[in-house]
């Protein structure tokens, strides 16, 4: 069907059908207890450190489970480059391609069957298996495919280490301490994989595998910097060989300890795979069965396991998916629409955090828990994105129903946001002041996200929450997080997105967090950030913007096919902007309302969330159901008011 993008605003009925359209699928797939959950899907990689998983604990052969995270695999193999990408269309990715591969043979694919000839190929052509990332070299120690001297040295007494030390891991990220935290005990005990079909991956290198040393400078890392962590890890390899046994004991103790405290039940370590694989495998090697069961149970709860095939996710997206869902119904508006979303937002009521004193504790003594996490269960560790945005659709809500319902909730999480503002007026996603940059300089970091710092996005979302609560503009807190946001906006006009992909992401909330602290539209930030989406349209009326933005030298938009969820992002970025009778805006609603599928959804393939720039990208199966429907339901709510919109998001 050929778009109509000549018209100047979309008809009004076609639009109220298009919108009751999306809001009779998203009821369709709320679970009965109010909340929504959809797949969140990663690269090849996790599905194949599954695999791998099972093979190195020599557990039974799930025959029927191997075969069709087999099909997921050599589905979602580029024919252009026959290896894996870490996004849908990116480029070859050594890691991704070599786990890929392996998986794939510990299943029991023939390394001659085309599939994987041409992934073989893919990987000697561009020098061999030897050039993959840190984390997978760990994976291959464990499997004895490769020596520990290929590893970075990072022994476990640094868990010993004062806090006022270089290295700490209060200093790193959350995701970085709870996987690196188990790691530690891998890298002093070495175990090995019981590997019970002794695959090997010796035709995947230019050399013995065995005698390959450690890893080259990743591209992002400072030459002199790294050079000076090189020495280090050269030293401890010297002076560090047979430590004493009641310091390791000791280190090893404390490790367990700090894991222990997060095991997080059926939810995991962090409630992220890697951090809950590295614990299963911790545990097993120390001889606590019971503990490794409850971290391998974890695991296996991010199955996700269809018809004809199945992958493993990274994590589960619960708190997020309900409460996006739920802003983008409050905004539709209906009985039925508020209904189902304050049905929503009674189940995540009792899931705020008030008794814990997570991580961030270390940075913010005396500061009350009040946060909310991204999964079902992560206690230690809330974020500031999901509580602002659940408070700012808790308000909301309560503006409509006139009522408190949620007062006490949203009183105790503003005091913890309040409370986790960074020195240069921004927010992190779980920390404070997590800035020690440094680190990303020392060999274990080649990935480049050892640390958590403020970044745009998040800053934005507690802007609006603030704003949107009744922060007058001369209070401190909000003056510098709107004062931070100005300051950080790039030449172009755009913002940084850290956890969307990636400008579009970016601009769109830092609009929406300076249109609900009242800057004016014609604000030289506001029309500069306009002017900028309305450049880099798509010529079918869409947005869409490539993996590759991330890059390290970004010159401008990555241009990419249009997608659901970065035009709708576009489309609110601008509509916060003041700029809803624009025709860009008319175009990208005409092209929302013509791309929407027939069960009331939207087709999306493309991977549109981040978990690490460069790194690890995120494919939110939600994010085509509710992000368009909140664009078209706000769309449809500034046409017929023609008012400034007066919330957050």
């Amino acid at each position: 069907m050929m778009l109509d993008l000549t018209r100047t605003s979309p008809d009004p009925q076609a639009l109220d059908r298009a919108i009751d359209g999306a809001c009779d699928a998203l009821y369709r797939t709320q679970q009965a207890d109010g909340h929504w959950v959809y797949e969140l899907e990663a690269d090849a990689t996790i599905p194949a450190e599954y695999v791998l998983l099972r093979h190195y604990r020599g557990e039974p052969v799930n025959a029927e489970l191997e075969r069709k995270i087999g099909v997921y695999l050599r589905r979602i193999q580029n024919p252009v480059h026959d290896g894996w990408p870490l996004f849908q269309d990116g480029a070859f990715d050594m890691s991704a391609t070599v786990k890929a591969y392996f998986a794939l043979k510990t299943i029991g694919d023939d390394i001659e069957a085309p599939h994987m000839k041409r992934a073989r190929e893919a990987i000697l052509k561009r020098g061999g298996a030897v050039h993959v990332n840190v984390f997978t070299r760990i994976l291959l120690a464990l499997f004895g495919i490769m020596d520990w001297k290929a590893v970075p040295m990072m022994p476990v007494e640094i868990a010993l280490l004062p806090q006022w030390f270089p290295f700490h891991l209060t200093k790193i990220s959350y995701w970085g301490r709870t996987v690196l935290a188990p790691l530690l005990v891998l890298f002093a005990l070495k175990p090995r994989a019981v590997n019970a079909r002794g695959i090997k991956l010796d035709e995947l290198f230019l050399q013995p595998p065995l005698t390959i040393g450690p890893a080259a400078k990743a591209p992002h890392q400072n030459a002199a910097i790294f050079a000076f962590f090189r020495g280090v890890d050269i030293l401890l390899r010297k002076t560090f060989t047979d430590p004493p046994a009641k310091l390791r004991a000791r280190a090893i103790a404390k490790v367990v300890d700090f894991v222990s405290e997060r095991l997080n039940g059926k939810d995991g370590l962090g409630a992220i795979f890697p951090a809950m694989a590295n614990a299963c495998m911790m545990f097993d090697v120390l001889g606590d069965k019971e503990k490794a069961a409850i971290a391998r149970d974890s695991v296996e709860r991010l199955l996700v396991i269809k018809y004809d095939e199945a992958y493993c996710q990274p994590c589960a997206s619960p708190v997020w998916d309900s409460v996006l869902a739920a802003q983008a119904l409050l905004d539709v508006g209906s009985p039925d629409a508020v209904a189902s979303a304050r049905k929503a937002l009674d189940w995540l009521k009792p899931l705020q955090v008030l008794d814990v004193e997570g991580d961030w504790i270390v940075r913010a003594p005396g500061l009350r828990p009040g946060g909310w996490a991204f999964q079902y269960a992560n206690p230690h560790y809330p974020d500031l994105d999901d509580t602002a945005v659940v408070i700012m659709a808790m308000d909301r809500a309560q503006k409509i129903g006139g009522d408190k319902h949620y007062e006490a909730e949203i009183a105790r999480a503003e005091e913890w946001v309040r409370g986790m503002q960074s020195k240069n007026g921004g927010w992190a996603a779980f920390d404070i002041d997590n800035t020690y940059e440094y680190l990303n300089n020392i060999p274990f970091a080649d990935h480049g996200a050892l640390v958590d710092p403020p970044t745009e996005d998040v800053g934005a979302r507690c802007v609006s929450a603030l704003a949107q609560l009744g922060a007058r503009p001369d209070d401190p807190v909000l003056k510098r997080g709107i004062d931070y946001l100005l300051a950080e906006q790039l030449d172009e006009g755009s913002w940084y997105g850290r956890w969307g992909l990636n400008y579009i992401y970016g601009t769109w909330s830092v609009l929406c967090a300076l249109n609900a602290a009242g800057l004016p539209h014609d604000h030289p930030a506001v029309a500069k950030a306009a002017a900028w989406l309305v450049s880099i349209q798509n010529e079918d009326g869409g947005w869409g913007e490539d993996g590759d933005s991330y890059k390290l030298a970004y010159t401008g938009h990555e241009k990419a096919p249009s997608t659901a969820s970065q035009t709708a992002w576009a489309l609110m970025g601008l509509m916060a902007a003041g700029e809803v009778s624009h025709p860009a805006v008319a175009r990208g609603v005409a092209y929302l309302m013509q791309t929407q599928g027939g069960d009331g959804f939207w087709e999306e393939e493309r991977f549109t969330g981040t978990g690490f720039p460069r790194v690890f990208y995120l494919r939110y199966h939600g994010y085509r159901k509710y992000f368009p429907l909140w664009a078209l339901a706000r769309y449809r709510r500034l046409r017929s008011s023609n008012e400034r919109f007066a919330f957050g998001m």
